[in-house]
């Protein structure tokens, strides 16, 4: 499948792909915790060639060869309308390099299925090699319960119209109003279709057997879909979707051990720190060590443009607050008095509004003297890596579950098994 968009740029590039999400959410395309997670997760720059990673954290869609990724704005929109939830089935018709793909099956969780077609076989192969090197390698692999995405090459529109259907499904090709009858076909009763219909990025949901809603996004530009070639013989080609795969009794004792061990140590965790966070409900090591901001240098910084801002609007309020003397009644009309009381009443409500606006500014000025001693800190920070010539760098985060793995009494080949073979 021929895929190309040529949105982007709506969000500045980004120094790292924590530092990109951050816009992504101050632009607002990221709305909500379910998708930053994923996003944070997966470094963008992973599914990139070597020779062009410098550019992944820009917000532009990226071509080599057949390989594609769409701009981050679109994605960030894409994941969003899909709504997803653990258990679902989706399908992702032009799967790419499986960075899409692969975000979804970190929310999916091991009970959902995520199949995708491909017209192209070497992008396919490109996918299956940044999904192993994101299972073998990737630190958030073990904060998540992961549904592994399938892939198969072909023609999305060669998809015979008895198939199962899905709860979800994502076309990454513009689709023109002939075929739109055709995707709708592929969802279930409560579904949802996200796809570039006539140059909008297009919601459809499937509210009954023959009724649909349907929302417009945003303006797009995608290349269309790639129309199936005539079949030599007369008889017309399918793509056979990937196959649902009942899970083996082993692989089902391996979901729950991780499971378990993944609950128990995110309510310790939360035990000893005495507070939960937004990040670490519901979802044990799925959403541990995921900071809302990346490191803490980035808070920081994002902290600190939120006092500007407020530093600014309090200014202008207090100036706007400003009230100058008030005008004296020079007519000697019979109700002047009457007016010089509410004058006196204006300045004092005038006066009232005043010192809260000081108090406000006083406590914004308190906000950011904390953020510039925060700034005397990481100076000294340096200043003593300058002096002792060592980096003083916060130590790498524990990998608990991994731990908790390799202190089971259990065979070798059995706690490899249980942590898929990840050599770290």
């Amino acid at each position: 499948m021929h895929i190309q968009d040529k949105m982007g740029g709506a969000v500045s590039a980004g120094e790292d792909n924590d530092d990109l999400i951050d816009n992504l959410k101050e632009a607002y395309y990221i709305r909500s915790d379910l998708v930053e997670r994923a996003f944070r997760a997966i470094d963008r720059a992973d599914y990139y060639l070597d020779e062009y990673r410098d550019n992944a954290y820009k917000d532009l869609a990226w071509r080599h060869g057949n390989i594609h990724l769409s701009a981050p704005c679109i994605y960030s929109e894409v994941m969003e309308a899909l709504d997803l939830h653990p258990g679902l089935s989706f399908l992702n018709l032009g799967s790419g390099t499986g960075y899409l793909s692969t975000m979804v099956g970190l929310i999916l969780g091991p009970f959902g299925v995520n199949h995708g077609v491909e017209l192209h076989a070497d992008v396919i192969e490109y996918a299956y090699q940044k999904l192993d090197y994101f299972i073998k390698t990737s630190e958030s692999f073990d904060k998540f319960e992961f549904c592994e995405p399938s892939f198969v090459v072909g023609n999305c529109l060669e998809i015979p119209p008895e198939t199962r259907q899905y709860d979800r499904v994502y076309c990454g090709a513009g689709v023109q109003k002939e075929h739109e009858d055709y995707m709708k076909n592929l969802l279930k009763v409560g579904g949802i279709l996200v796809l570039p219909l006539e140059e909008k990025l297009t919601k459809i949901t499937r509210t009954g057997l023959n009724s649909w809603e349907t929302k417009k996004i945003i303006s797009v530009s995608f290349a269309p879909l790639v129309l199936p070639k005539h079949s030599t013989n007369g008889k017309p080609k399918t793509v056979p979707l990937p196959i649902y795969e009942v899970r083996t009794l082993q692989e089902l004792a391996r979901i729950s051990i991780r499971h378990t061990l993944r609950v128990t140590t995110d309510s310790a965790d939360s035990q000893s720190r005495g507070r939960g966070s937004s990040f670490s409900v519901g979802r044990g090591l799925a959403v541990a060590g995921l900071h809302k901001y990346g490191p803490r240098f980035k808070r920081r910084r994002v902290h600190r443009r939120h006092c500007n801002s407020l530093v600014l609007a309090t200014r202008q309020v207090v100036a706007s607050s400003g009230i100058g003397s008030a005008a004296l009644d020079s007519n000697n009309n019979q109700g002047g008095r009457v007016e010089e009381e509410d004058e006196e009443e204006g300045e004092r409500e005038g006066r009232r509004q005043l010192r809260g606006s000081r108090r406000a500014g006083r406590g914004v000025v308190e906000e950011e003297e904390a953020v510039e001693e925060e700034d005397e800190e990481e100076e000294q920070e340096e200043e003593e890596e300058r002096e002792t010539g060592e980096l003083l760098r916060p130590e790498p985060a524990v990998n608990i579950l991994r731990e908790r793995i390799l202190g089971l009494p259990l065979p070798e080949p059995l706690k490899m098994y249980l942590l898929y073979y990840r050599e770290k």
